[in-house]
């Protein structure tokens, strides 16, 4: 095929959704004209165990514009769980307002709708609720002993540990902590439902457009095809709207008992108790290595949380089963039930957290070997997934390191800590490997073709979603490179149930996914038209257009991971460089400089994957130096409720970053050589700091998030300074 437009794959064009987006003109999910429609507000538990015993509803009713009340005495009756603690899963049932139970503090306990938000806002802080109050349990380090396996899966093992352990030189035994996060992307969880001829039409702010709409179906047991969802936009999401939560019910619910559209806004508050969040996690560390730095033995032990009434488990010792060349292996997750909401998936789920967990530690036993950290990585590299004795379809994790190092300057690093000092300062620098599954799902797509003036445009449609992302833009450039017309000559249509199915953003597979959709229904049209003529020629779009006599034509086309995929472990890899200045005197630090090198198959548009690994490394940049959501340990609430009090990196925290991209085009990963990379930033960087903490300071930090009184009152390790 040739391709002479200059716009196709791996240029780096702006986003053509970007004129849009700044003027205001790109709508997302609360921002369309929907004739007739008022405005709800959900009500939340002050309680975070019991149940409702007496609601008082008098004086809302009274207040000019309210419509209806809605609680569980008037709910309509929804499908429910079929079993005690259920999976939590992307198109998973949500029923609310079945039963006068209360889980957690901040529960949706009632919904007020009116004419209009003002009105519903204010309506719904007068409806009264009386509790009987029961012992909420809302501690993780008090209910251990409740602790339970929640699957066979949850366990893995390899080899003897015992037997490698025994074999070690050198051994780390220590635990490491992090805390409860939030995902809070910039746009609101919002929805404005509404019913007609029995069917369902949600514009909702949703990852995920086919899961969301059997979520729909499934809870109000109406079929698939009654319910359309639309989100042409989705303003972020990092895993908080990979599924429509009780809030979607909530409208819709509402929408059927007026007969009236009604929208819905998840308030900033409200998304500390009704949209998810990454759970807390306490996993212990055992890793074993001979005195030239062969691993002998590796243990990730997980102790976490989930829901009274839903089951979510965060996989952190995923990373642990296979980064390493490591013979004796085990890996447990272990889950305690709590009266908080389910967790959910947060950027990276498992990865994020457990390689912070796994490169510290490596750290940690490397400064026990006296081995620079970035040999000891490559020492225990390794071509094969030691997990399931897959070969990777490409693993660039020691050219990562090694040209990280060389970008970074790492020959200036010194091996004791505390050696490099500035004025007060005290001045180190970290490491880590960094990888994540980079999967390729089935995707379908439509390509629509008119031949207009001469010119052939194109229009490609598919239920994907743009979170952000520049799912627009990557698709526009495969269309383009793919039938060979100019970039203005293709038009993007996304987030919309009408369309072919894909798996949604999420889980770093939408850029492979959703590209190699676009690929396959293009190069359809151009067999299809071939096919039409009797003819092999290698003639343009247009000229297919003409000789068939046709100013039209669509057809659809379906990508889906080959049969070498599935005998190869497929995985992006990367490495984190961070310089961190620490005053000596009061704990206060500086990351001064990032350098993140990555080898992520084809990069689609350098510039918008470079805004992914940004947005990656302040989110890792986040954990580490502010992120938690902080519980009232008596009532079971989020004393963290805005962002005065959950505090997010801004631009003064942040370093000066570096980022690359390795030349890579991994055609067993798909027919495109793309891997993804939206989690893949987020990855190990926290650990990259907290290395680099030990560098400056010789305290190891193993407690996110890591504050000043936290580094202030650390003791340095022994023989460190």
């Amino acid at each position: 095929m040739k391709n002479t437009t200059p716009s196709g794959t791996g240029n780096p064009i702006d986003r053509v959704e970007g004129h849009l987006k700044v003027r205001g003109m790109a709508k997302y999910a609360s921002e369309f004209p929907v004739s007739g429609k008022v405005y709800a507000q959900a009500i939340n538990s002050t309680i975070a165990k019991g149940e409702i015993t007496a609601i008082d509803t008098s004086e809302a009713e009274k207040q000019e514009g309210v419509i209806e009340i809605i609680t569980y005495k008037n709910a309509e009756k929804l499908k429910r769980y079929d079993e005690e603690l259920p999976s939590l899963l992307p198109d998973v049932i949500q029923p609310v307002l079945q039963s006068p139970k209360v889980h957690y503090y901040g529960e949706y306990v009632g919904l007020v709708v009116a004419e209009t938000f003002e009105q519903a806002q204010y309506a719904a802080r007068l409806v009264r609720f009386e509790y009987r109050t029961e012992e909420p349990r809302i501690h993780l380090d008090r209910q251990r002993s409740d602790a339970y396996k929640p699957e066979e899966s949850s366990d893995y093992s390899r080899g003897d540990v015992a037997a490698g352990m025994a074999e070690a030189d050198e051994k780390v035994e220590v635990t490491y902590h992090t805390p409860i996060e939030h995902h809070h992307p910039m746009e609101l969880h919002a929805i404005i439902a509404s019913w007609e001829n029995g069917e369902v039409k949600a514009y909702a702010s949703q990852q995920m457009i086919d899961n969301a709409a059997i979520t729909i179906a499934n809870t109000f047991q109406i079929p698939k095809e009654k319910v359309r969802v639309i989100a042409p936009y989705v303003g972020g999401g990092f895993g908080s709207k990979l599924h429509a939560k009780q809030h979607v019910i909530l409208a819709i619910m509402a929408a059927r008992k007026i007969g009236r559209p009604v929208q819905l806004t998840v308030t900033r508050q409200q998304m500390f108790t009704n949209t998810n969040f990454r759970q807390q996690n306490e996993q212990k560390m055992q890793l074993g290595a001979k005195k030239d730095g062969t691993l002998t033995a590796l243990v990730h032990e997980t102790l976490s949380h989930t829901s009274t009434y839903e089951e979510y488990q965060e996989s952190c010792g995923t990373v642990s089963k296979m980064l390493y060349k490591v013979p004796n292996n085990k890996v447990s997750h272990r889950l305690v039930p709590l009266n908080l909401q389910t967790p959910f998936a947060m950027r990276a789920p498992g990865e994020a957290t457990g390689s912070f967990a796994l490169e510290s530690a490596i750290d940690e036993l490397a400064w026990k070997l006296k081995m620079d950290p970035i040999e000891f990585r490559i020492k225990n590299d390794t071509q094969t997934d030691p997990s399931n004795n897959k070969p990777f379809s490409s693993r660039l994790l020691t050219e990562c390191l090694r040209i990280g190092a060389d970008k970074f300057g790492w020959e200036r690093r010194k091996m004791k800590p505390g050696a490099q000092q500035e004025g007060n300062w005290l001045i180190g620098y970290g490491v880590s490997g960094a990888s994540r599954a980079a999967p390729y799902r089935e995707t379908s797509s439509k390509v629509k073709l008119e031949l207009k003036g001469g010119k052939v445009y194109a229009t490609i449609q598919m239920d994907a979603t743009d979170i952000g992302t520049g799912s627009y833009t990557i698709i526009t450039q495969t269309a383009s490179e793919y039938l060979d017309i100019p970039v203005d000559q293709v038009s993007v249509e996304l987030g919309d149930s009408l369309f072919p199915v894909t798996p949604g953003s999420g889980g770093s597979w939408g850029a492979a996914s959703y590209a190699n959709g676009a690929r396959v229904a293009c190069m359809n049209a151009i067999r299809e038209l071939n096919q039409k003529l009797n003819t092999d020629e290698d003639l343009s779009i247009q000229a297919l257009l003409e000789k068939n006599e046709l100013s039209s034509y669509e057809t659809t086309g379906t990508a889906k991971p080959s049969e070498a995929f599935k005998k190869h472990s497929v995985y992006s890899f990367g490495a984190n460089f961070a310089e961190v200045w620490v005053d000596k005197d009061t704990g206060m630090y500086r990351i001064k400089r990032m350098v993140n090198v990555g080898a992520c198959g084809k990069i689609l548009n350098p510039k918008t994957a470079f805004g992914q690994i940004i947005g990656g490394l302040t989110m890792g940049a986040g954990m580490v130096i502010a992120e938690q959501s902080r519980i009232e340990p008596k009532y079971g609430n989020f004393i963290t409720r805005s962002f005065a009090d959950y505090h997010v990196p801004v631009n003064l925290d942040l370093a000066n970053i570096d980022v690359v991209f390795l030349p890579e085009e991994d055609k067993i990963a798909n027919e495109m050589g793309v891997k993804g990379i939206g989690e893949l930033g987020i990855t190990s960087v926290a650990a990259s700091i907290a290395n680099a903490i030990f560098n400056a300071t010789g305290k190891r930090m193993r407690d996110l998030p890591i504050t000043p009184e936290k580094l202030i009152m650390a003791e340095p390790e022994p023989d460190a300074i």
